[in-house]
């Protein structure tokens, strides 16, 4: 989008260098299992500028003293974890790049989460880019004015804290085998945290322990991965190992249940120039007659599982539990991103930390190309300069 990083890394590109880059992408970690693109985005000052504007929106909101009430229904009974802190440590926000009716770059809102998303792996996907393309060494995927050595410094305050960090566990379920494993590995590269599968955490007394070397290592604090969509209603598991859901002497890292009331049900109550239309599906007294501006979206599901693009009233009809889905206006992505054969669509995360005591931090970005209906891989599988990839800014 900068025209000159664009043009200049086009004419450079070539498939040997790509090639290069994915060869050093995971060297020394398990494979990636997804797909990087071809290049990074050139993110231009006019739409950083709108991009921070946006996100103070949507973090101001989840500020408000009134968020928690108005988002208790959120949480799914059966998922409810208790002593839950104040606010989450990390926000998540996904916004589609599209084009206003004056033709100025505008972001819109598509997603967000009170998870933590690829926090480590996006500080080494910047600096590959920057290393194997030769790009400029002034271009950042940071925001603040963090650099590579504050940024991971910020990461240990959030995630390590006082703790001994042997005592700090990433926890998800199955954890090699989750396509995001590299992040995992990077992360506990740098913090000296345990990668531990929740099947391998057990109870003792009102604390967690995970075995090593023949000894149980008390865990101190969660740096939750774990979504438990993964876990569905097969509550087995938990007698084997723990239960979060119990009174354990543990901090979370973010509390699982931020995962729930940042997440699309956030949306209807969002009004923004950069925020589509959206309302709960069981309060959608009309339906609008232009149904195919509309996407429909099941509240609790992740990485686009389960949306309907293209809506007719037979869809929505045939839904049973209206109240867990949100009919949003759809968003027209502009490809906006110049490859060497045409337009390419692109999304951008905004990546926010809040430590304790502190206020929320817009820190780093990640970034989606897209030739598809959607982002995400099984839309793009037969396309090139599609895929995983970062937000580059002048500082």
């Amino acid at each position: 989008m900068i025209r000159s990083y664009r043009e200049s890394f086009n004419a450079n590109f070539t498939a040997a260098k790509y090639e290069e880059f994915l060869q050093k992408a995971d060297e020394g970690f398990p494979p990636i299992e997804f797909r990087l693109a071809e290049t990074p985005v050139f993110i231009p000052n006019d739409l950083k500028a709108l991009l921070i504007e946006a996100g103070d929106e949507v973090v101001n909101f989840i500020k408000k003293p009134g968020f928690k009430a108005l988002t208790k229904k959120a949480i799914p009974f059966e998922w409810e974890v208790p002593f839950e802190n104040s606010h989450p440590h990390f926000i998540t926000l996904d916004f589609g790049i599209t084009k206003d009716a004056e033709g100025k770059l505008m972001p819109k809102l598509i997603e967000m989460q009170g998870f933590p998303s690829l926090y480590g792996f996006q500080m080494h996907l910047s600096a590959l880019y920057k290393e194997v393309f030769d790009l400029d060494p002034k271009l950042s995927p940071y925001f603040n004015g963090l650099t590579d050595a504050s940024y991971m410094e910020l990461l240990r305050k959030m995630i390590v804290g006082n703790h001994p960090p042997h005592q700090v566990v990433l926890m998800d379920l199955d954890v090699n085998k989750q396509k995001t494993a590299i992040d995992f590995y990077i992360t506990a590269k740098h913090l000296g945290i345990k990668i531990i599968g929740l099947e391998d955490i057990f109870r003792e007394e009102n604390h967690i322990c995970y075995r090593e070397n023949g000894a149980n290592v008390r865990i101190k604090r969660i740096y939750n991965r774990l979504i438990f969509d993964e876990v569905k209603d097969d509550f087995s598991l938990f007698k084997e190992c723990f239960d979060p859901r119990e009174i354990i002497d543990v901090e979370w890292m973010t509390h699982p249940n931020w995962f729930y009331r940042i997440s699309k049900y956030t949306m209807p109550f969002l009004e923004s120039k950069y925020v589509p239309e959206s309302f709960f599906l069981h309060e959608v007294k009309t339906l609008p007659p232009d149904l195919e501006n509309y996407v429909l979206k099941p509240l609790f599901s992740f990485a686009g599982m389960g949306v309907v693009i293209d809506v007719t009233e037979a869809d929505i009809a045939a839904i049973e539990d209206p109240e867990n889905w949100i009919l949003q206006e759809k968003v027209q992505y502009e490809p906006v991103l110049q490859s060497p054969d045409g337009g390419v669509k692109a999304e951008l995360r905004l990546m926010y930390v809040w430590p304790d005591g502190e206020e929320p931090m817009l820190a780093i970005n990640l970034a989606r190309l897209s030739r598809g209906k959607m982002i995400g891989v099984r839309y793009n599988k037969d396309f090139d300069w599609v895929g995983g990839t970062v937000g580059l800014m002048e500082p």
